[in-house]
């Protein structure tokens, strides 16, 4: 019975004091909810909203996209002057990560491979369809694999870059800090002085040269059409001799047979007129033999001066060539894997299927000491001149060494930094990275190199690029370009790594 009250009053109890427990037990839970939720809000970072540098902005260098914060911040010679949020690649369509450039770029464009989707002040970054572009920004990664950004920003944006301008697409955040190494290029202020006009002189040299090249081919011709005709002409001298000798003999055989004195006298007088015609188709043949040999040795002659002019023509143009581009930045690639430094610059010569063609003509061998050693991505970019001769920063988004000890395990050959050093402008670039360089580096871009330990998946679910025209010869110099049709995804054998799917070929013999 006992047992039963006291239950019984526990009953009543707990009925009595439910609705209080119950609310003090909701308050408690909604403020401990609004506690957590401050504190998500605390420790999450404010979503990257579109800023404009309260400065004057310059032209911009480079643009890096933080893959980890949905975020693109382009910079100039003197830091950030623009940032905007960005909607990357989503999952299994991953943004790749990496060295790019911008290598074309379309007011306009309409993508070929997802449905004519509107893909407004687009710039092309790789040619299978990698893209920084005005797009829908949801608030997290959700493209195919470009990089989207506000409609207005990429409009406002597109007609303040250049092709060629480099697009750092991190991991994590990057930004530029300021560097300064022995190994960066220090350019000669004479050389840079006198460039201009060295280029302009050669330019009017390889112009000379061509006319005399062409024209000395022209008259190369016309001696050997000359001596194809002498050459007939003496054949048939020679027949008309061979004739008038034959008649000689055949006179002399009836003078000897003639057994009158009229026989004889009329036997005599043929020998005379056929000795005469003999010896007339001789001094012909004769003169028509000097004439030809004359001839023959000025056609020879020609033939030499049009061989050594079309020489002349393509050293100078070369040299020509080399001049215009000492006039432009220069971007250098050095790759662990395949233990080989690579040089790039505009010619600004445009290709009609789009894009502008780059110089490859230097690729050479590189010494990196502790070469199993990953050496990390870093991309040093010249920003402007100064007292010293450029001023330097340095981007890092692989891991490794840091950027002086990458560059500490350098060693670039002298005659590399004797050819491109002197000259160096404002924009040259070094590029240090474990990885090679893709596939997607070809005539028409200048470097592209991914991340082999980050997702590729917008990079490697799109449609292989064929049959494009890979350079064959060292003709940039030239007016024309030696290119012979190839598939552009065949992988170069030797250096593999997990997930890397797109290998550089080589695409024309070093010009040195």
């Amino acid at each position: 019975m006992v047992n039963r009250f006291t239950t019984a009053q526990s009953t009543v109890a707990m009925r009595r004091w439910r609705p209080a427990a119950i609310v003090t037990l909701a308050a408690m839970a909604a403020l401990t909810a609004l506690t957590a939720d401050a504190a998500a809000r605390q420790a999450r970072p404010a979503p990257p909203t579109e800023a404009t540098a309260p400065r004057e902005a310059g032209e911009p260098i480079m643009a890096i996209v933080s893959i980890k914060s949905q975020q693109v911040t382009f910079y100039d010679s003197e830091g950030w002057i623009l940032r905007a949020p960005v909607s990357t690649g989503t999952t299994g369509r991953e943004t790749p990560a990496g060295v790019f450039a911008v290598i074309e770029k379309d007011k306009d464009h309409h993508s070929s491979l997802y449905d004519d989707a509107w893909m407004p002040n687009m710039q092309r970054i790789t040619w299978n369809g990698v893209a920084l572009h005005g797009g829908p920004l949801p608030g997290y990664a959700a493209s195919h694999g470009c990089v989207r950004m506000p409609y207005d920003f990429a409009e406002k944006l597109f007609d303040k870059t250049w092709i060629g301008m480099r697009v750092i697409i991190s991991p994590n955040d990057a930004a530029p800090v300021e560097f300064s190494h022995p190994a960066l290029f220090v350019p000669n202020a004479a050389a840079v002085a006198a460039a201009p006009v060295r280029a302009e002189t050669l330019a009017h040299e390889a112009e000379e040269a061509a006319k005399t090249a062409d024209e000395a081919k022209k008259a190369a011709a016309t001696a050997a059409r000359e001596t194809a005709s002498l050459a007939a002409s003496v054949r048939k001298l020679e027949w008309l001799k061979t004739r008038a000798d034959a008649g000689l003999a055949f006179a002399d055989k009836r003078l000897a047979a003639a057994k009158t004195d009229q026989a004889k006298a009329q036997a005599e007088e043929q020998k005379q007129k056929a000795a005469l015609k003999a010896a007339e188709a001789g001094t012909q043949l004769d003169t028509a033999k000097a004439d030809a040999k004359s001839k023959l040795d000025a056609a020879a002659a020609a033939k030499e001066a049009a061989k050594a002019a079309q020489t002349k023509k393509a050293d100078t143009a070369k040299a020509a060539s080399e001049a215009k581009l000492a006039l432009e930045p220069v971007s250098v690639y050095i790759s662990r894997a395949t233990q080989k430094l690579y040089v790039r610059r505009n010619t600004h010569k445009q290709w009609p299927d789009g894009g502008e063609v780059f110089d490859a003509t230097i690729e050479v061998p590189v010494t990196i000491r502790n070469h199993d050693k990953p050496i990390g991505t870093h991309v040093f970019t010249a920003m402007a001149r100064n007292d010293a001769g450029l001023r330097w920063t340095a981007v890092t988004i692989d891991d490794g060494d840091d950027a002086k000890d990458a560059l500490d395990r350098i060693t670039i050959p002298q005659d590399v930094l004797d050819r491109i050093a002197p000259t160096a402008a404002p924009r040259s670039s070094i590029i240090i990275s474990d990885e090679p360089l893709s596939r997607e580096t070809n005539y028409r871009t200048e470097f592209v190199a991914v991340l082999n330990n980050q997702p590729q998946g917008g990079f490697i679910t799109r449609q292989p690029t064929v049959d494009v025209p890979i350079a064959s010869g060292n003709d940039w110099g030239n007016d024309g370009f030696g290119f012979f049709f190839q598939r552009n995804w065949n992988s170069q054998p030797g250096y593999t790594r997990p997930r890397a799917g797109q290998y550089y070929q080589r695409m024309q013999p070093p010009g040195w």
